[in-house]
This record gives structure tokens, sequence and C-alpha cells, in this order.
């Protein structure tokens, strides 16, 4: 049976790069892989063929000959001439070739591509959780704080070696962190159990930090906190973190800001809330009050004649400053009208006469009563 032409196996035109002809091969590896087919018995086949195409295609000079010969460049005589391609059905030859795409065709199996692994690993990132107070957020400041961390270790200066020596390749992997092994028709590929995927040992490890290149210690920071900042805020300290695994970066470190609550104030991004109590006898008559202010100050407001509980008033520009902007937000003054408690026989007799004289001073009362008398009249009819 004749052979299918290797362009044609792997979908390619003649006269195709380097790199789209892998690009192909990458496809057609995916697509025909065994363990992606099952139940087609035809697709071991299938997948050798095109490993067989890309084995010719890949080689420049095996290329050339096939281009001028076809495949009659590896039967025979020709051999020889073509660079020995009759080699390619063998299971070495077969390994070589797929190895060249092993990374992208088990990355969807394994979860990840595989890659030479450094000996030097990133430090880890960290958190710190820093309450401050509604003032302290209005105005900002300059905190000092003390992270538990990983420090490199000034011994052997982040290498892991004794006096600061550089460690040396991994005999078994050669410095890729990772060795392959061919089982029948498959590649494994596992961390290399010498260096345990470092790809370097050290022979005399430092014996202040055991090799680890890092020694756990408290560090002190100045942070500075702008203002404005919130509940939720988080700040970034480039470089801050926990060192690198044998002189690898150093990770960052994340600040998260909580603001406490305040006995006076209520938050809502940049506007503030207070509540403010004012007698029965000044909500009625008006007049004016004294506020506080979040700065520390204080401000007077007038109260309208009649105020209710939960009337509203704003001060412009009296709220927190906007984080990331000019200005401040407002400030809402929200009254509750108290009931006096605990009377004298004088002032509930005061009471007791001005109920009897203001009946119509209370619409909001008289209309309700009204509406219930009708409601009642309805249900008796």
């Amino acid at each position: 049976m004749a052979k299918r032409d290797y362009y044609e196996t792997l979908g390619v035109a003649r006269g195709a790069s380097a790199e789209e002809i892998k690009k192909a091969y990458r496809k057609k590896a995916k697509e025909l892989h065994p363990d992606r087919n099952k139940d087609n018995p035809d697709s071991e086949a299938a997948f050798k063929e095109a490993n067989e195409a890309y084995e010719v295609l890949k080689d420049e000079q095996k290329k050339a000959a096939y281009d001028r010969f076809g495949h009659q460049a590896f039967e025979g005589g020709m051999g020889a001439s073509a660079g020995g391609a009759q080699g390619f059905r063998g299971q070495g030859d077969f390994a070589s070739a797929f190895s060249d795409v092993f990374d992208d065709l088990f990355g969807d199996f394994m979860g990840g591509r595989g890659g030479a692994r450094t000996r030097a690993a990133r430090g880890a990132d960290l958190r710190y959780n820093l309450r401050i107070s509604l003032e302290e957020a209005y105005s900002g400041l300059q905190k000092t704080i003390s992270v538990p961390t990983s420090a490199t270790c000034d011994a052997c200066h982040g290498t892991g070696a004794e006096g600061g020596a550089e460690p040396q390749t991994c005999p078994t992997c050669a410095g890729a962190g990772k060795v392959r092994a061919s089982q029948g028709f498959f590649t494994v590929e596992r961390t290399c159990p010498t260096c345990n995927g470092l790809g370097q040992i050290i022979k005399n490890p430092c014996q202040t930090c055991h090799g680890a290149g890092r020694v756990e210690k408290e560090k002190s920071l100045s942070v500075n906190i702008p203002a404005g900042v919130e509940t939720g805020t988080r700040i970034r300290l480039s470089g801050e973190g926990e060192a690198g695994l044998r002189g690898g970066p150093t990770g960052d470190l994340y600040i998260f800001i909580e603001v406490r609550d305040h006995a006076l104030f209520q938050r809502d991004g940049a506007n503030l809330y207070c509540r403010v109590p004012v007698s029965m006898a000044s909500a009625a008559l008006g007049g004016d009050i004294e506020v506080p202010t979040i700065d520390g100050g204080k401000s007077r407001v007038r109260i309208p004649e009649g105020s209710q509980t939960g009337r509203q008033m704003r001060l412009r520009g009296k709220g927190m400053p906007h984080l990331r902007g000019h200005g401040h937000g407002d400030m809402m003054i929200e009254l509750a009208v108290e009931t006096p408690v605990n009377l004298t026989p004088k002032q509930k007799e005061l009471l007791q006469e001005f109920d009897r004289i203001s009946e119509a001073n209370n619409p909001q009362s008289a209309g309700f009563f009204r509406s219930v008398k009708g409601f009642w009249d309805s249900m008796k009819s």
C-alpha cells in the first residue's frame, strides 16, 4: 500500500516553514493521541504516521531529500545519502520526535507545561492585617509594623552553601530539575530525585540556614497609610515579602486595612453620618446646635422649626478625603427627637396642658387617626 504524502499527513503545504510544520504536528499529535482516542483502534497507527512524517520534515537534510525523491529517498540504497532516516521506525527515534512536543501535549493531561526548573525559587507573598481608627484614616499616618518573615541568610548570601559558594549543577538531570525515561510507547517525565527539582545540589550546606539560603526573622517596616483609606484597602510593598529560596527573588508584602467602628460617625464611602439627639422642645422651636467633625473641630447647625426624627442636614466638605482624588465627601447630620423621661409632677402637668391645646399642631397624628376611624367604620359596614 502506497504511503501518504508527508505534507498531506500533517496537513501543510509544500514549502511550509519549520515553525508551520512543528505547529501542524503539535495539532495532529494532540488530535490523534491514543489516550484521547481509546475507542478508535486506528488512532495509534495514525499517530505513528504523523510522527513518521514529522521526523523527516523537521530535519532540513531529510526534508530536502524527501522533496526531491519522495519516499524513495529513504528506501534501498538511498538511505545513507538521505541521512539514514529509516531508523525513525524504531522506538528511540519515535521518542526523539515526540519529545519536541512533549510539554505541549502532556500539558493538557498533567495540568501545565513542563520546563526546566531553576535553583532559585521566588519567595512567598505575605499578608499583614492593619487596624486603624477613623481619625487615622481621615488624616493618614506613618506607621511602623513588625512582620515575621524569611530573610536572606547573611552567612551564605542566599546561596545556601557554606561561605557563599555557588551550588553545583546536578549530575543526574544536568540542571534541568527533571528526568525523562521511555517506558514502552510513552515517554515519562518526573522530578529529579537527586536535587528534588532544583537543578543544583549543595555539597556543603550553610550551617546557619541549612542550605535554604534564608532564615526566619522579624522585620520592622515603616508604612505610609494615605488619607482616605477604608476597610478593604490593600497596600502593596514590593520586595518586602519572604526572601527567595537559594537567592531567588523576594516576594511582596500586602497590607490589608481595617478601619475600626467609631462611636460618633458612621461611614459610607467618603461621606460621614452623625446621629444627633435633640430635645422635643428644640425640635419644635428650632434653634442652633454644635456638632463634632472628624477633624476634631465643631460646626454650628441650625435646626428648622418643627423638625422630625430622621431629618437630615448636609455639611459639605466635612466628610472623608477621597483616596484617589481631590476634596472631601460630606457630613450628614440626622436628627433624633428625644422623648423626655423621669418627668416631675410639674413637668407632667405642663405637658398634659400642652397636649390639650396642641391638637392642631400635630398634623401627622390627626391625619393618621382620621384614617384609622375611617378604616374601622368601613369594616363595621
